[in-house]
């Protein structure tokens, strides 16, 4: 039995499947994951035997790749959600963990590129944790 997941961008015009394993889930800490998140790190699974469907919305698919760089981001043309990625000529397909609508089951292996860390991302599980919205 093959896995699949579902998942879809913020305004739900596109959804889309992956179906088949993820063999690796890493957070970046990188300079361009930062920039194209805003956040401290971008978390994104892999596969090489995955395939991803689009079910809603292929046409609001945007991609942009960095230029001079293997850094490439996909993302919802009407509300700017990050969306999977078929890179390398197909073989490798790269999914950002937030997109997923379903369980994911993976852990992660790792953050990489560390030493690229926003000087503010030190010892962030000591910061409060508020269920909602701080008042």
């Amino acid at each position: 039995m093959s896995i699949k997941h579902k998942g879809s961008c913020l305004c739900g015009e596109v959804s889309f499947e992956v179906e088949g394993e993820f063999e690796s889930f890493f957070m970046c800490h990188c300079q361009y994951c930062r920039k194209d998140t805003g956040s401290a790190h971008a978390s994104n699974l892999f596969s090489t035997a995955a395939s991803l469907t689009w079910l809603t919305g292929e046409n609001n698919v945007k991609t942009y790749s960095l230029p001079s760089t293997r850094h490439v981001k996909s993302f919802c043309s009407n509300c700017g959600s990050a969306l999977p990625n078929v890179q390398m000529g197909g073989a490798f397909l790269a999914v950002p963990a937030g997109s997923i609508d379903t369980k994911i089951l993976k852990r992660p292996n790792a953050h990489i590129f560390v030493s690229s860390k926003a000087d503010w991302d030190q010892d962030l599980e000591q910061v409060s944790m508020i269920e909602g919205l701080p008042v």
